[in-house]
């Protein structure tokens, strides 16, 4: 038997078949650690290699500049000292190289700029300047999210709930002011490209450039990229996608996994490979994932086959609450942080506070990725700077980090003025605010909007204030006073983005930090809490040596880690309350879920607990219903009934905390704060982000009971009643 050439050495019979069909249309379905790159990179140098297929004549796409990159360096390896001239982009940068070539035909400047997100978040309120309209009443980052949706695969429903002739005007000053400065979007580059290769004779061209085009992570790409590679490889193009349908997991992003799965559809005569050997974890966590993902009806289906062996158990552990879990994620991450890298893993990134607060009382450096420290995050730092002026108006850091925020018409000219009255007089920037205030020598809307704020915060400090023989305003009900009087939670939820629904997320587990804080701590007040927040959030975490990453799951794909702790898995966490309204939704969370799972070489824990606090009111929950949808067989359990074989002394951070009081409800699902029969059309309600507001209709009942609520500044909210934290007012 001759010898394998050199560009299919040491691939599997699987990855060599894949490799070597290299005509027309190929949909290669890459399972979790199947060597997806491998099999992409050795494809380009079998072509250059053994076909002798000019190394210019290829196009490579995928998403991450990282991902170009290293897929570039690994077909450069594989050609030794061969030319290597081949396109390695992501789907942005071919569309600015084939644009720029094609100026003329795209009706072009062919020295066009690119606006990134914060200039075209410019570009918005310049547009919304021009039509007289408040920032603080219509967030430009949700006009730019409008006009992003409405020019990606014609997501036009997302404008139903919004004000669609606002949305066309906004949208129609955007792109003047991009055409005046000769700019595209990100959004423009694809789009301008699939219209430029509407012209026959170019997309000709260009077909015949790049005969061989191959498109990475394909489960990943929104409408318009697939009609780019559509356009660019023609009917019975050389064309190979490499995906895996059951890890889409950015429909929130515009990816459509329908773009996979019809791929033999759109692309008749198509031959697909399945990549089915594991070399990332054992059989027993990929029985585990798959058993899971088995579950979803929108997929191609695949069986993962492990090099390793069966290898460990996957280990449930159900906790009382979140300490429990928590103190149970930090002692089995100091047993195994020895053996390898440990990742925790989340589905929000609000869930990532009481594991850091953990892992630094127990000394074991870690790290945040993709992100900073819960106590570091912008709307943490915002909120906890209110509180510090409020206890102590002298504060001139935290009156500056706050004055304009949520934007309320008080520029650069005021905060100059403010500065120098400050030096003048020497004041602090509260004293020499309150005279501007006093002596009216602001321009009118500045004044009007200094004012507020000044009185925002001597409302704040007056709640705050003790009268003899009154029960003291509680830190949680006080923070939620912060986010209503300031506007701080409307403004973000006005937003209505990921963006801006995950910082939503952490001000609610702040809220539960202050909770928890009052509860456990005898004589608790706001400097105390002010104090371990500064000391919590010291970036001091021995960085050079980090053993111990904490990210979310969308942050996780792609990676892989010796041990992963998977946390959270209840309903309305992991699924995701927002995904329970429609079938599309929950096989996503399922896929996320799989995601996360397949992250573990050897060793996989799950967990979730009994009860949790959620906007600081103690819930009851249910576990995950993703749990039930692995085989028992492949589970070992802790906590609950069962006895941990390797339970070490609680923390005392955890063992001090009062015992939760929860009431069952009669589903067994999270205690609503309110009863459900009293939340009824035309009442008033207050939630402890978007503060009081007017419920206009209820849905269903029990576990799938929701209501919409119309908030002041806000808007319309539909809301599921049992994770709403509302109260009847």
């Amino acid at each position: 038997m001759d010898e394998a050439p050199s560009s299919l050495a040491g691939l599997n019979p699987q990855q060599r078949e894949a490799v070597a069909a290299v005509a027309g249309p190929v949909l290669i379905l890459a399972g979790a650690g199947s060597g997806k790159t491998r099999v992409i990179t050795h494809r380009i140098a079998h072509l250059v290699l053994d076909l002798g297929v000019p190394s210019r004549r290829i196009l490579a796409v995928t998403f991450t500049n990282k991902a170009a990159a290293e897929m570039r360096s690994r077909v450069e390896a594989l050609l030794g000292e061969r030319p290597f001239e081949t396109w390695v982009q992501t789907f942005h940068s071919f569309c600015v190289r084939l644009l720029r070539r094609e100026a003329r035909a795209a009706g072009l400047d062919p020295g066009f700029l690119i606006y990134d997100d914060d200039d075209q978040l410019a570009a918005v309120r310049e547009a919304m300047r021009r039509l007289d309209l408040s920032e603080k009443l219509h967030p430009p980052r949700r006009f730019l999210s409008r006009i992003s949706a409405r020019k990606n695969a014609a997501r036009g429903s997302a404008d139903a709930d919004f004000e669609l002739d606002r949305v066309s005007e906004v949208m129609q000053g955007y792109h003047e002011v991009l055409r005046a400065a000769n700019a595209l979007d990100f959004d423009d580059l694809l789009l301008k490209a699939v219209a430029v290769l509407e012209n026959e004779a170019v997309c000709a061209a260009w077909r015949e450039r790049f005969p061989y085009l191959l498109v990475d992570e394909y489960q990943d790409t929104n409408r318009t990229q697939y009609q780019l590679v559509r356009r660019l490889a023609g009917p019975g193009g050389n064309l190979t996608v490499v995906g895996d349908e059951d890890q889409s997991i950015y429909s929130w992003r515009g990816a459509d996994i329908s773009n996979i799965l019809d791929f033999e559809r759109d692309f008749p005569g198509a031959r697909v490979f399945r990549l089915e050997q594991n070399y990332r974890s054992s059989q027993r966590i990929l029985d585990a994932a798959g058993a899971l993902v088995a579950r979803n009806e929108r997929r191609k289906g695949k069986t993962l086959v492990a090099v390793k062996g069966a290898g460990e158990l996957v280990r449930l552990h159900e906790a009382a609450d979140e300490f429990e879990e928590a103190a149970w994620v930090t002692e089995r991450t100091a047993v195994l942080r020895g053996k390898g890298r440990v990742a925790v893993l989340f589905r929000m990134n609000a869930q990532s506070r009481l594991i850091e607060e953990g892992l630094l009382r127990l000394r074991i450096p870690y790290m945040v990725v993709g992100g900073v420290g819960f106590y570091e995050r912008r709307e943490v730092k915002d909120v906890l700077a209110y509180l510090r002026l409020v206890l102590n108006p002298r504060d001139s850091v935290a009156f500056r980090r706050v004055v304009n925020v949520p934007a309320r018409g008080i520029g650069q000219k005021t905060l100059e003025e403010i500065d120098a009255v400050a030096r003048e007089r020497s004041l602090s920037a509260w004293e020499a605010a309150a005279a501007l205030v006093d002596e009216a020598r602001l321009p009118a809307r500045a004044l009007a909007a200094l004012r507020q704020f000044k009185e925002t915060i001597e409302t704040l400090r007056l709640e705050m204030e003790v009268a003899p023989g009154a029960a003291p305003r509680s830190l949680k009900g006080l923070v939620e006073r912060v986010l209503e009087l300031s506007g701080y939670g409307a403004s973000l939820a006005r937003e209505d983005s990921q963006e801006s629904q995950d910082r939503l997320e952490n001000l609610a587990e702040l809220i539960g930090a202050l909770a928890d804080y009052e509860q456990r701590e005898p004589g608790a007040s706001l400097s105390g809490f002010l104090d371990r927040a500064a000391l919590l959030s010291e970036t001091d975490r021995m960085k050079d040596d980090v053993p111990v990453l904490l990210l979310t799951l969308h942050a996780a794909k792609g990676l892989e880690f010796d041990a992963v702790f998977l946390v959270g898995l209840e309903e309305g966490l992991l699924p995701h309350s927002r995904s329970l309204t429609s079938a599309e939704g929950l096989e996503e969370e399922r896929r996320l879920c799989y995601v996360g799972m397949t992250r573990a070489k050897g060793v996989l824990h799950l967990s979730w607990a009994r009860s949790r606090q959620v906007f600081g009111q103690r819930r009851l929950t249910e576990k995950s219903r993703f749990i039930d949808e692995v085989p028992a067989e492949l589970i070992a359990r802790s906590g609950g009934l069962f006895q941990s074989p390797l339970r070490a002394e609680r923390p005392a951070w955890a063992r001090e905390r009062p015992a939760p009081v929860a009431t069952p409800s009669v589903d067994a699902g999270p205690a609503a704060a309110a009863d459900d029969a009293a939340i009824r059309p035309g009442i008033k309600v207050r939630h402890p982000l978007f503060g009081v507001g007017t419920v206009l209709r209820r849905e269903g009942d029990g576990a799938d009971f929701k209501v919409t609520v119309s908030f002041p500044g806000v808007g319309a909210k539909k809301l599921v009643a049992r994770y709403a934290g509302l109260e009847v007012v």
